[in-house]
């Protein structure tokens, strides 16, 4: 199908996408003039995003009740009870494993993105995972029930749960993210003839022409990718009351059958799924690469520079020099992600400090550790928003949000949010009749509503941070490495939570309030920071993520011999 041409003084040209169709490529004239746009996002992302739903309904719905499931004793009446427990070790032990969590989570995607890049592929990586996942699910749920609590075998069984559960979370992780990008098969910006909308999306009878990007793409698929996410983890609303209620055994079981969907939705979904086939020789080209860069200069790995240089290596060389051109712009986005581990540290306290400083304070009726679930409720409202409003609107003006901004707002957000958990803690420890000695005595009387705002602030940043984060590890990686940059950038996280180990031992009454204060310190100086060191990258964003293979050269790569039609011709 062939785009319709709007009039411009430059010479026109097509490119052929993925897809097999041609698409007008935009010239200078009209980058000045027409606005960029989103492209629809194809039904089989749908189908992954569906996956990762059911993952994260099972995740966060297992992990929302951990806190006071490890802190807490099992409650001397029975259930129901007004604050839930099994294992009785206290709030450290409770912050260290619900850390440990997080810190295994998030190190092994790092072994999901070898697997699926150098050996099995995205799809039979994430099968692969979502078995052994099930097995831990089976372990955590069956050691919860309340023999296994009296008997002493909870905790053992807990442990081995987390380990396994952790490892399979992290090889869907690493994979299910790129494999919803890669639905979208249009890798450059092109020109479409649409009717015209107002700011709030309400068709006006005229004809217009845009600029559909890819930029724009990602983010509104990413943004929908995270909806699934956060609706997914409204589970932890169910799970901690039935926690409060009948006991944790419950609160497990519920995800536990949860995933069995997810699992499904994998197998009967495959014919619908595009992908590409692992290329084994990846790593190893990788590491010859970075080797034969402190000799020659990265520019000099390339075939056609070595070819001049070393005419005998060029001929052994097996990548080509858009890889070269993809590993630099790699190298340029890590270090981007060697600023999130601050971010992260300021995430995390969602699940686990601030948990317990609701425990504090008066809830009534309502469990301490649903208060969580303020934040994918803030998700939920803001992504649409943005999407459909913000977003657009300024792009209509212009101003198109380039991934640095948006990552420093997310930074800003997140310091705000452990600003003001700061100042609620000082709250709470300035209050009758436990002040700075609340927790193992009682509650304070402070209405645990003060809380709503840190949750409020921390989903904001998501939006600009984590989503964004994710959208720019699968755009800045190399075709036949994005499980493993996914999961780079998913390791940062697990960075996070060895900042947040180092601080397990403030952790308590009443030094809480100035780790709240040290930490917002850290992310205010990393936001300023961050802005000044890489607000420029946006500038050249575009022209980054326009490094691509044509059809042909990228089969040659794969290693598939076929004739195709030339990519580029002029009209």
């Amino acid at each position: 199908m062939t785009q319709d041409v709007a009039v411009t003084n430059d010479e026109v040209e097509y490119f052929t996408g993925d897809d097999g169709q041609q698409y007008q490529a935009p010239t200078s004239d009209q980058w000045g003039s027409l606005r960029e746009v989103a492209d629809s996002v194809p039904k089989s992302a749908f189908l992954v995003i569906m996956i990762e739903f059911c993952e994260r309904f099972t995740y966060y719905g297992l992990s929302g009740p951990f806190q006071n499931y490890i802190q807490q004793p099992p409650p001397p009446e029975g259930y129901p009870a007004e604050t839930p427990g099994a294992l009785g070790r206290g709030q450290q032990t409770a912050t260290a494993l619900t850390v440990f969590f997080q810190f295994w989570c998030y190190i092994t995607p790092v072994l999901g993105g070898i697997v699926s890049d150098q050996y099995l592929g995205k799809y039979n990586t994430i099968l692969l995972f979502s078995i052994i996942y099930m097995v831990g699910l089976v372990v955590l749920t069956a050691t919860s029930v309340p023999t296994s609590i009296d008997s002493g075998g909870a905790f053992p069984g807990f442990i081995v749960a987390l380990i396994i559960i952790g490892l399979g979370t992290g090889g869907i992780k690493a994979n299910v993210s790129p494999l919803v990008a890669e639905q979208y098969s249009v890798p450059k910006p092109y020109v479409r003839k649409q009717e015209k909308a107002n700011w709030y999306g309400k068709k006006t009878g005229e004809i217009e022409y845009v600029i559909v990007t890819p930029q724009a793409t990602y983010q509104k698929l990413f943004s929908y990718f995270y909806m699934g996410i956060n609706f997914g983890s409204l589970s932890a609303i169910f799970t901690t009351i039935m926690a409060k209620n009948i006991g944790f055994w419950s609160a497990y079981l519920l995800p536990t059958c949860m995933f069995i969907p997810g699992i499904l939705v994998v197998i009967f979904g495959k014919k619908h799924y595009r992908q590409h086939p692992p290329r084994g020789s990846i790593f190893l080209e990788l590491f010859r690469v970075i080797r034969l860069a402190f000799k020659y200069g990265l520019e000099g790995t390339k075939p056609s520079v070595m070819a001049k240089v070393n005419p005998e290596l060029a001929s052994s060389i097996t990548w080509d020099d858009v890889f070269v051109d993809e590993m630099r712009r790699t190298f340029k986005a890590c270090i981007v992600f060697c600023w999130y581990p601050v971010y992260w540290l300021c995430y995390s306290q969602m699940t686990n400090n601030l948990v317990s400083m609701t425990a504090t304070m008066l809830t009534g009726d309502v469990p301490n550790d649903i208060m969580q679930n303020l934040n994918p409720f803030t998700l939920i409202v803001t992504i649409p928003i943005m999407d459909r409003l913000f977003y657009p609107l300024l792009r209509r003006f212009g101003f198109p949000m380039r991934p640095m901004i948006r990552i420093t707002l997310g930074f800003f957000f997140a310091a705000g949010a452990m600003a003001y958990a700061a100042g609620i803690q000082t709250l709470v420890y300035n209050s009758p009749p436990y002040y700075d000695h609340p927790n193992g005595n009682g509650k304070n009387w402070v209405s645990a509503a003060y809380i709503i705002p840190a949750y409020v602030l921390i989903g904001i940043s998501e939006v600009f941070a984590s989503i964004t984060g994710l959208e720019y590890a699968y755009k800045k990686a190399p075709v036949m490495m994005k499980s493993l940059v996914m999961s780079l950038f998913l390791l940062t996280n697990c960075f996070g939570a060895v900042l947040a180990f180092a601080l397990v031992s403030v952790a308590e009454d009443p030094k809480l309030k100035w780790m709240y204060t040290g930490i917002s310190v850290a992310a205010g100086v990393c936001t300023v920071l961050f802005w000044l060191c890489h607000h420029q990258r946006d500038a050249y964003d575009v022209e980054e993520d326009a490094i691509h293979r044509k059809e042909e050269e990228m089969n040659k790569y794969k290693g598939v011999e076929k004739e195709y039609e030339p990519e580029v011709e002029k009209k």
